[in-house]
């Protein structure tokens, strides 16, 4: 399979190019060039009962169709990462929790959140080709609190590779900031930002375009690339779960082979989502990919109205701060699949020179064939945290709140007519303090009690939790209120590219 650039190309890519070197012409992103297709006998294959029901066994499957140029032996020392480093057998559980509802928990690995399935495997794929190659390489990644800690572990120690983790300073969970600030390994280093999560991702986007950077980086025997998701080494690793998803509901008796599903997806960069987009093209059964957001809803409008207006807005701290974004990379490629190049690169321009760009109502028509969208304020989110934990005994992050909000809300209106699978993003142990509020229902002025130093510790809210309801944290989480703080550095969003060379140059 070959790769082009969303804005134009100047020659077809190989995946091993382009997980090495992720930056397309012209400030693109690479896509495939046509995306393989599955029919029903390519399902029935997975629901043989000789058949080997393993996550790893559907994952090879998948990535079979692609015909991605890498080594079948690399290929499984990747997916081998799925039974090493998750805590579950199905790596996936698909849990359901109302008659017509299942969530998907997707943060069964080593960080306790979604990224994990995807930067589990591509780290080991990455820096083994850059051992081959015997390159040296930058791996770059802006975070809003999850991305972060999971390319750091998934890079931790490994040789050819040093990392930068990029994170706004005041913009993540305590629990995410610790598993990126005590990481020891010598290859990383960690870089708190005095701004947000799109002051994160676009200083990232504008250093790999930067040639001066990257001819410093060429004198210090080193390339660059990047783990986040505008790296399509993340996103086919995202396609996989939506299968397993829709066979393991059939396994589990919910549906049958060719019943459509929905499928509700917590979106802040659009990479998650863009994976479900991508299944549904190749052939799997979904009818409905449904936006949840929070505040920031700039999704819920582009998918409503037609609009993608960041010229009156700001950002809004949320409990879901994962989803504190208003520059969603992967919005790119789903407009680039639908009105191809030209269109792509006229939009793209328009947001990034005019800060909006607005589609016709064709084009909407065409976005709303496949997507839906809703969104959920934080009060919204703890209702449905403390109604579910006490009358459905399921425990939930604030990101899954809004995909389960999303749920209520459209069923009630009618747009939900068939099984549907809400995905969980993050396990409620990195979001302890706004589960703690929203069980106990505290009444209190959370900026005043944070000036006071008043708030609730993560630490004294996994207690709590687990002292009253029927939950453990496990250990990777509780080791982390142990560990010594050693890569905490605090800094403008100015300084950023100094910051890095200096690392390099260590």
């Amino acid at each position: 399979m070959k790769f082009i650039g969303t804005r134009g190309t100047q020659e077809k890519k190989k995946f091993s190019e382009v997980i090495l070197n992720p930056a397309a012409p012209e400030g693109g992103l690479y896509v495939p060039e046509k995306l393989p297709k599955i029919d029903e006998r390519f399902l029935i294959r997975y629901l043989d009962p000789q058949d080997e029901k393993t996550y790893r066994h559907i994952a090879r499957g998948i990535l079979s169709l692609f015909k991605i140029d890498i080594d079948k032996e690399l290929i499984n020392k990747a997916l081998y990462t799925y039974l090493r480093n998750f805590d579950d057998p199905d790596v996936v559980p698909v849990v359901k929790v109302k008659s017509d509802l299942s969530i998907a928990e997707l943060w069964h690995g080593p960080t306790r959140a979604f990224k994990d399935m995807a930067l589990q495997p591509f780290g080991v794929i990455l820096s083994a080709l850059a051992k081959q190659k015997n390159e040296n390489y930058l791996i770059m990644a802006a975070t809003s609190g999850d991305t972060g800690p999971a390319t750091l572990k998934t890079f931790e120690n490994k040789e050819n590779i040093k990392v930068v983790c990029i994170y706004p300073h005041e913009g993540t969970s305590e629990v995410q900031k610790l598993q990126m600030v005590t990481t020891d390994a010598k290859n990383e280093k960690v870089l708190g930002i005095l701004g947000d999560f799109d002051d994160a991702q676009t200083s990232l986007k504008s250093l790999l375009k930067d040639d001066d950077f990257r001819k410093t980086l060429d004198e210090a025997g080193m390339k660059l690339s990047a783990a986040n998701s505008v790296n399509f080494g993340r996103i086919i690793f995202q396609i996989i779960y939506h299968f397993w998803s829709y066979l393991k509901l059939i396994e589990n008796g919910e549906i049958i082979l060719g019943d459509k599903i929905d499928v509700i997806i917590p979106s802040g960069n659009f990479g998650n989502a863009l994976g479900a987009y991508y299944a549904k093209k190749m052939g799997l059964p979904i009818d409905k990919i449904v936006i949840a957001s929070n505040k920031n809803n700039v999704l819920y409008e582009l998918i409503k109205y037609g609009r993608y207006d960041l010229r009156d807005k700001k950002l809004i701290k949320t409990i879901s701060p994962a989803m504190d974004i208003l520059k969603s990379s992967n919005v790119e490629r789903m407009i680039f699949d639908k009105f191809g190049e030209e269109r792509t690169k006229e939009l793209m321009n328009s947001l990034e020179e005019k800060g909006y760009f607005e589609l016709t109502p064709e084009e909407l028509k065409a976005v709303q064939e496949d997507f839906e969208a809703d969104f959920a304020t934080d009060g919204e989110c703890e209702e449905i945290i403390k109604r579910y934990a006490n009358e459905e005994n399921y425990l939930m992050d604030p990101h899954t709140a809004t995909a389960v909000k999303a749920y209520e809300t459209l069923k009630e209106k009618g747009k939900l007519n068939k099984y549907t699978v809400a995905y969980s993003t993050a396990e409620w142990t990195k979001f302890a303090p706004s589960i703690y509020y929203a069980l106990t229902g505290e009444d209190i002025n959370r900026e005043i009690a944070e000036l006071e130093e008043n708030t609730i510790s993560d630490k004294d809210a996994i207690a709590y939790i687990e002292a009253h309801y029927d939950v453990k944290a496990p250990d990777v989480i509780r080791e982390l209120f142990e560990k010594d703080i050693v890569n905490e550095n605090v800094i403008p969003k100015e300084a950023i590219k100094e910051e890095i060379l200096k690392f390099i140059k260590e």
